[in-house]
């Protein structure tokens, strides 16, 4: 198959879609009748210069998730479900579930023989519901030498299981990054951390140096280094996760000196009082908090609360004396269900998913739309700045991204609940965030935290080896 290269870049379509980052596909909460229409580009759709051998029309897939990807009518399709369906003649039937219930309903229909095609990618994926025989590998019906998945074949191959591509990524996104006020640092006379990043200056030494002047140059008010979800990112610009696996073994890594050094770091932060523990659903307007750790959901809000304080974001500081940036984001795939017969359609389909962010017409067309003012429930008018697109594009570009990603989310509830309370939350989760939480009995020392969870994440690496 030949492919026209474009120079990738990946739209964040949905800027203000989802909460949950960096351990898989973002969840879109809720149940049946919620719809994912992707970008929403009603643009004249063609075949790109492939050489295509295959031929799914009249095809359908079986969809099975809590949202479905196919809208009512033909109005907000995707570019991707456009493609699909127009020019290569294929159908998504969707099967609607609930994020709970998602493996069971799997499995029971994949023992009784009715028909699962595609499910979404989540971080229970692997090694979970590969080891339950739920999913079959993509090796059969996308070559990953090919130029069309070139710039994710790396992240294809470090979550290969035994060997074989279960889980091919079309893309990555809903990056985590820090938002700040260019004013603001201005005023405070301090580094503008987006050119300390573009000249590899921006580290750990120059985050945490720029909160303390911050909150040292109070004048009587209350001020903060940081506010919002910033531990597990910070943790993961180590460019490493609590559990590794090389493609056929698991292992603990809660040993590592460089995960402790960010753990510590993290400890420092809060014993300082530079963290702000208030819930902050965008960059707080009061001048009281210098970089609010989110996501793309919060920007536009971000941007609406502070018009005049020239918000903008940076990606997460590097370790000191290290070289590499590392991303926190969400990895968007799509799994082909065990028994289905239809892997050259899936296949396809996730083909146009990667057409859909490649080429310049889709890609410009998705962008046109994220720049698009929109009006909040309350009346504020919602924007992103197309410098600001620009910088998460760069963020979520799989061929330059380095995009951890942590196992341990794919070994079980005891690994990966996401409760509230502290004993009965997953491992993995405590791990990356107890320490900056206000959970009822969680240590506030990196040393008690590892060593209270240290043999669970032990003995789900042994469960699954």
């Amino acid at each position: 198959m030949k492919f026209k290269r474009i120079p990738a870049v990946f739209a964040a379509v949905a800027m203000i879609a989802s909460m949950t980052a960096c351990e898989g596909k973002s969840e879109k909460s809720g149940s049946e009748g919620k719809t994912e229409s992707g970008d929403n580009a009603n643009i004249e759709t063609e075949a790109s210069e492939n050489e295509d051998s295959s031929n799914i029309s009249g095809e359908t897939i079986y969809w099975m998730s809590e949202y479905d990807i196919n809208p009512s009518g033909s109005q907000g399709r995707s570019v991707a479900l456009t493609l699909f369906e127009d020019v290569y003649g294929g159908k998504v039937e969707w099967i609607p579930t609930t994020r709970e219930k998602r493996s069971d309903d799997l499995a029971n229909r994949i023992l009784s023989g009715d028909p699962v095609d595609m499910v979404p990618f989540t971080s229970d994926v692997i090694p979970d519901g590969i080891s339950k025989e739920q999913y079959q590998p993509l090796d059969d019906y996308i070559d990953l030498n090919d130029e069309l998945w070139s710039d994710v074949k790396g992240l294809a191959d470090k979550m290969a299981y035994d060997g074989k591509h279960y889980v091919i990524p079309y893309g990555i996104s809903n990056p985590s990054f820090l938002i700040y006020s260019r004013k603001m640092i201005k005023d405070e006379k301090l580094d503008d951390p987006y050119k300390l990043y573009e000249s590899g200056k921006w580290d750990w030494d120059a985050f945490t140096d720029m909160m303390n002047k911050f909150v040292d140059n109070a004048d009587g008010e209350t001020r903060y280094g940081c506010a919002g979800q910033f531990s597990k990112p910070l943790v993961q610009s180590t460019g490493q996760g609590f559990v590794n696996f090389d493609g056929k073994t698991f292992s603990s890594n809660l040993d590592s000196p460089e995960i402790e050094k960010a753990e510590l770091l993290v400890e420092e932060i809060n014993q300082q009082d530079l963290f702000d523990y208030t819930w902050y659903t965008s960059f707080p307007d009061d001048g009281s908090v210098l970089f609010y750790a989110m996501s793309p959901w919060a920007l536009a809000e971000s941007n609406a609360k502070n018009p005049d304080e020239d918000i903008f974001i940076v990606p997460y500081p590097k370790m000191p004396n290290t070289d590499g940036y590392y991303t926190c984001a969400d990895i968007d795939a799509k799994m082909l269900a065990a028994n289905s017969d239809k892997g050259q359609a899936v296949a396809k389909y996730l083909e146009c998913e990667r057409i859909a962010l490649l080429e310049d017409k889709y890609t410009e067309a998705a962008k046109k739309k994220a720049l698009e003012k929109t009006k909040s429930p309350g009346g504020d008018e919602l924007f992103i700045t197309e410098e600001q697109y620009n910088a998460i594009l760069a963020m979520t570009d799989p061929a330059e991204a380095s995009l951890v990603y942590d196992f341990g989310y794919g070994m079980g509830s005891e690994m990966s609940a996401q409760l509230y309370d502290y004993s009965k939350r997953g491992a993995v989760n405590n791990l990356y965030d107890a320490i900056v939480s206000e959970y009822e009995g969680a240590p506030g020392s990196w040393d008690e935290l590892r060593d209270e969870w240290k043999s669970v994440v032990e003995d789900a690496v042994k469960k699954y080896n």
